[in-house]
């Protein structure tokens, strides 16, 4: 399958830079330079305007668009084009002192002075009413202008208010989803602790002051500034798709983001982009943090059904903050960028083009340095990932075709993370997904991260780590997928509670436990430190042999039809059930009890992949630290091959004929890899 490019204005790989040619009013020459400058460094798509609130209305009412116009006419003369954004990350100080209303109050009840981003309500009216203005003058002007390829809505949505019209709003969310407040006490547990509502008045939002241990009321809360947060996503897209409803519209999301469920905007918004700023080089061992950014690309790949995303955001060097501004080394730039490409992204681009000279990002990375010219180290190392990127014109618009589904749900991590149990000091429901998620990278297979409410028909693997809240439709849904000869992998601390955070009565894992035939007593939570161990089964259906660490959450387990695949070796309940599989319809689901180390996961997941005969993008077995995915058009592909060690890696191919896309040669069946080097290759 092949999807569309963004453009047909720009049928290519997108690569560019958020450009604020606003702060360099004053400096007439940039402009021109930078234009050289993007030409130079192979660049042909920027996005303008995020935080030019001030610049383009600087009086209520008063409305400055030349600067826009010649930007934007010089950017089309030189074969540039932009992602337009809309300026409601960041207000002007005019709009604070005249509707103090329009700030957010926070949770203690306070609101906060003029200042920072995204420190707006989304609720007020006022609010809402200078969006659709600016948002709407920004559409009549530049919707049909030649350089304009797509609005860019807002900056990296996030956070909440408290203030009254929130309260309001809140409230009349609850009162739709609940009907009475019977219903409402019921879901939430109220009569604990004598917090009955009584009436719909006495709601209102956690506060660290008054009510945040009601886990269904913290949950509702989230839900509904995710909800209200897309409402006002809508209302600016309403209003610059008033005059040319086909331009497409993006909203750049964040890294693993918790604040906001992404899932429900897929829907709404055209194309999925994202901002990414790992922290490369803080280890030894890169393979880790590769996997979890690999994994972060799939889940924003996956939101919209395979489309390719765009990566919107990334440094070409360093961050300003991170704990520690580490540079990349000479090569990570290219192999993280193009990472992005294989893992399903047809841009990079970054943030930023030229670095500020004051304020909050001055010391951010960015393409120009202040010294202002191409004779750097990092603008030459763009350069050339520029010229490579203007090679894998054929791979835009193909996807990644995944056999093996991990479900990463967001509202299940919320409720994981405020269940208060069995672990405080850590319940890591971010690492637990990652580790199974690297089992599968570092074999070169192909994953979808998914939200729980997803169709699994099409793969083969599901794999839910910790899927403690299990809403209505997915048990149906996973037994469904089982029973159709699907294969099901779930842990500990799943199937614990329903979507209101209220635990199943019967026994655990609730609506799981047939499918997985077992049945949960309890779990044991492990001091740091502290370790148990699991002794593989001999003989077993898998093939596996071992023993294998485990650590920080022990399930006590009784088997109702699975078969033991491994037991615990230690403390008093030695010998009990640690990996168990049941037989299921046509299908299999395995259970495994304990956190386990790395070394169990990379030996179960690679023979659950070999008796499933899952794809691995090369055929067969990758070296420690190398990485492998494979895009496609469902006739033509392109395998990646990408190296996050600090050595040389040599990797063996399938008996197929390859040619090497960024340099035109052909390749034989063994290809060799520099420390962070990377190869594109298109199978002939």
């Amino acid at each position: 399958m092949k999807f569309k490019p963004v453009s047909d204005k720009m049928p290519k790989m997108l690569h560019g830079a958020d450009y604020s040619p606003e702060q360099w009013a004053d400096y007439p020459e940039v402009l021109e330079e930078d234009i050289r400058l993007m030409k130079l460094a192979n660049c042909n798509v920027m996005s303008v305007g995020i935080f030019s609130w001030a610049k383009l209305e600087p009086e209520e009412g008063k409305f400055t668009f030349e600067w826009m116009d010649r930007l934007l006419d010089s950017f089309y003369e030189n074969g540039i084009y932009a992602f337009l954004a809309t300026p409601s990350g960041a207000r002007p100080a005019w709009m604070s002192e005249q509707y103090p209303e329009v700030l957010r109050v926070v949770a203690n009840r306070v609101r906060n002075l003029h200042g920072r981003r995204h420190n707006h309500c989304y609720t007020s009216p006022v609010y809402r009413e200078k969006v659709q203005i600016i948002n709407s003058k920004l559409a009549d002007r530049y919707a049909d202008h030649p350089a304009v390829i797509g609005w860019h809505v807002s900056n990296e949505y996030g956070g909440e208010c408290h203030c009254p019209y929130c309260q309001e709003a809140f409230r009349a969310w609850l009162q739709q989803k609940y009907k009475t407040l019977d219903t409402l006490n019921a879901a939430w547990w109220t009569t604990f602790w004598s917090h009955t509502y009584s009436s719909w008045s006495q709601v209102e939002s956690p506060a660290p002051h008054g009510e945040s241990m009601v886990h269904g009321h913290n949950l509702d809360w989230k839900r509904f500034v995710t909800d209200q947060t897309l409402d006002f996503f809508r209302h600016e897209v309403k209003a610059v798709r008033a005059i040319k409803s086909e331009l497409p519209v993006t909203a750049n999301f964040m890294e693993l983001f918790e604040g906001l469920n992404y899932a429900q905007f897929a829907e709404d918004i055209d194309i999925i982009s994202w901002d990414s700023y790992p922290t490369w080089h803080d280890r030894q061992d890169e393979s880790y943090l590769a996997a979890y950014t690999a994994m972060n690309h799939d889940w924003f790949r996956a939101l919209k059904g395979g489309k390719p995303f765009l990566l919107m955001e990334s440094t070409p060097s360093l961050t300003n903050w991170q704990s520690v501004s580490k540079l990349k080394r000479p090569g990570m730039h290219i192999l993280s960028s193009l990472q992005a490409v294989a893992h399903g992204s047809d841009s990079v681009q970054y943030f930023q083009w030229r670095k500020s000279r004051g304020s909050s990002e001055k010391f951010h990375g960015a393409v120009v340095d202040h010294v202002g010219h191409e004779h750097t180290r990092v603008f030459q190392e763009v350069k050339e990932l520029g010229a490579g990127l203007a090679t894998l014109d054929e791979v835009v618009g193909t996807t990644v075709e995944a056999e093996v589904a991990i479900l990463f749900d967001t509202e299940n991590r919320w409720a994981v993370k405020d269940a208060q149990g069995p672990r405080n000091t850590g319940i890591y429901y971010e690492r637990t997904v990652t580790e199974h998620y690297q089992a599968f990278w570092e074999q070169g297979i192909a994953v979808d991260v998914v939200d729980s409410a997803k169709d699994l028909s099409k793969y083969k693997v599901v794999v839910a780590p910790m899927l403690y809240m299990v809403r209505p439709g997915v048990a149906e849904n996973i037994e469904k997928f089982v029973q159709k000869g699907g294969t099901f992998v779930t842990t500990y601390w799943s199937g614990i509670v329903d979507e209101h955070d209220l635990c199943f009565l019967g026994g655990f894992p609730g609506p799981l436990r047939k499918i997985v035939g077992v049945w949960s007593e309890e779990i044991d939570g492990l001091y740091d430190g502290e370790t148990n161990h699991i002794k593989v089964i001999g003989n077993n259906e898998l093939g596996l042999r071992g023993e294998f660490v485990a650590k920080e959450l022990c399930d006590l387990i009784h088997l109702e039809g699975a078969e033991v695949l491994a037991e615990y070796g230690a403390d008093f309940y030695a010998g009990r059930p640690a990996l168990t599989v049941n037989q299921y319809g046509e299908g299999k689901a395995y259970y495994i009890a304990s956190r386990n180390d790395r070394a169990f996961h990379q030996a179960f997941f690679e023979k659950l992949a070999d008796q499933l005969s899952i794809n691995r993008a090369t055929g067969g077995l990758l070296p420690k630290g190398v990485s492998a995915q494979i895009r496609t058009d469902g006739d033509n592909q392109f395998l990646f091959l990408m190296n996050f060690s600090n050595e040389r890696k040599e990797v063996h191919l399938s008996e197929q004929k390859y040619v090497d896309v960024l340099t035109g040669t052909e390749v034989s069946q063994t290809v060799s890899l520099q420390r962070l080097g990377v190869k594109v290759l298109k199978q002939q």
